[in-house]
């Protein structure tokens, strides 16, 4: 073994499931037990999911866009329904992997036993993947990034480190999730969350740092992981687990294996629910539907529609269910089969990705059709384009006065400013952060109506 959690096996370089998971906690390390207690209600990973399930950043998720404006007389998915579902299908997934390696490689799983928690850890992890996206869904992330490129908040690139404009430029929801989850934010402490390691490095679909998730030289990653303010929290972690660094400068490191299971049931949940929810809006017909789903619902399907109720909702529903139990199966099977690839750092693409052509084809025309028809549908930009103006708006006001609080009215603003957001740091980056950890927290409604405040279009009432 060439360093804790390292394997060299016929010259490559393998993670080790003994090392990757670990139920030591985050800020409370010297009170973890590494062994399973069997006198307990729940596991330490179930303990992760419950704490996640009953914190207010999940809570908030309720009222945070997934793709349709929040609902008036139609329900549809928001983020905290989505995050559910992709729990529910995580945790299949690990649970079947731990099946198979039971069943087919006894030896692995006595030497590394929580490999039977590999379905309550992904689906821990799964719950907190939209964790720290902001309000308006990706257009919201994309006017963070879009203040600091293009708008007042340039003035600030003198002031910060060009890893830290980086972070800045290029806000991501992945990263904020790890800050949200182990930054001490005052008065909350660092154990507020405590969750286990493993939980937390199956969160970081991208272990690299800003630099290189937007740098074309050389490793290019499509998105990163941690801001510079997380970057050695982030180390800590992939040293306890023994995650293989695949660069140093600028950080990257190779995914934890389960991250392959998060981003899968991520990928199966958002394909085939957002034509469910596009059905309900009469967005797309049900025979187009029906189309899309059938070759991923299996053998009989036809059948089974045929003796459903005429309720055509009802229809749709029973084809997403079982194009979803399809897929899970179907993504789990690849992770077993590329095990040693998954372990080595060396899969390169998603699991979805990888699937047979029997079902990475309608996958292929289910993304055609939601690209075309309902991700551009108008409700959907008319959503984002507000949610430009609206994140904006925030930021011109509350970044300035944070930074500077030099104005009787900058003073003001800051008062608006919960006392948990605001730092004793003094220098630009901390303080640019306090601001975002403010703004990207705030669900859709609160924002607007704190924009619609600040800037006069609606006056305050006493309550």
């Amino acid at each position: 073994m060439s360093s804790k959690g390292i394997i060299i096996i016929f010259g490559g370089i393998m993670m080790d499931w003994k090392y990757l998971l670990s139920n030591k906690r985050f800020g409370k390390e010297k009170y973890s037990k590494p062994e399973i207690d069997p006198d307990e209600a729940r596991s330490d990973f179930q303990r992760d999911y419950d704490r996640l399930i009953f914190s207010s950043p999940f809570r908030r998720l309720q009222n945070k866009t997934q793709v349709f404006p929040l609902p008036g007389s139609v329900f549809v998915h928001n983020r905290l329904t989505h995050s559910l579902e992709v729990a529910s299908v995580g945790r299949s997934m690990g649970t079947l992997f731990y099946n198979q390696t039971k069943k087919n490689n006894p030896s692995l799983v006595a030497s590394a036993p929580l490999l039977s928690e590999a379905g309550n850890i992904v689906a821990a992890a799964a719950l907190a993947h939209d964790l720290g996206n902001p309000a308006f869904g990706h257009s919201g992330e994309a006017a963070i990034s879009r203040y600091f490129t293009d708008g007042d908040g340039k003035s600030f690139e003198s002031k910060v480190s060009r890893e830290q404009w980086k972070d800045l430029t290029h806000f991501e929801g992945n990263a904020n999730a790890i800050r949200i989850l182990t930054h001490s934010f005052s008065g909350k402490g660092n154990d507020a969350y405590a969750l286990t390691y493993s939980t937390l490095a199956a969160i970081a679909k991208y272990p690299c740092a800003s630099i290189a998730g937007h740098e074309k030289s050389i490793i290019h990653r499509k998105k990163y992981g941690f801001f510079q303010s997380e970057q050695e929290t982030f180390k800590r972690i992939a040293s306890e687990l023994g995650m293989e660094k695949e660069i140093e400068k600028p950080l990257i490191y190779k995914r934890h294996p389960l991250v392959y299971l998060v981003e899968a049931a991520d990928d199966i949940c958002y394909s085939i629910v957002d034509l469910e929810d596009a059905h309900r809006l009469k967005i797309i017909s049900f025979e187009e539907i029906k189309s899309l789903l059938i070759p991923l619902c299996g053998e009989g399907i036809e059948e089974k529609l045929s003796r459903t109720t005429e309720d055509e909702d009802a229809k749709v529903g029973l084809m997403r269910a079982r194009a979803i139990n399809t897929l899970t199966r179907a993504c789990a099977d690849k992770f077993s089969e590329h095990q040693d690839i998954l372990l080595a750092g060396d899969f390169e693409c998603s699991l979805t990705d990888a699937l047979a052509d029997k079902y990475l084809e309608p996958l292929k025309a289910i993304a055609r059709i939601s690209t075309d028809r309902i991700y551009n549908y108008s409700s959907v930009i008319h959503k984002e384009v507000a949610g430009y103006k609206v994140m904006a708006g925030l930021l011109e006001e509350f970044v300035p006065a944070l930074v500077y609080n030099d104005t009787h009215y900058y003073k003001k603003l800051v008062k608006l400013i919960p006392q948990q957001f605001l730092t004793q740091q003094e220098d630009t980056y901390s303080r640019i952060q306090c601001v975002l950890d403010f703004v990207s927290g705030m669900t859709d409604l609160y924002a607007v109506e704190v924009y619609s405040k600040i800037k006069g279009i609606s006056f305050p009432a006493l309550s």
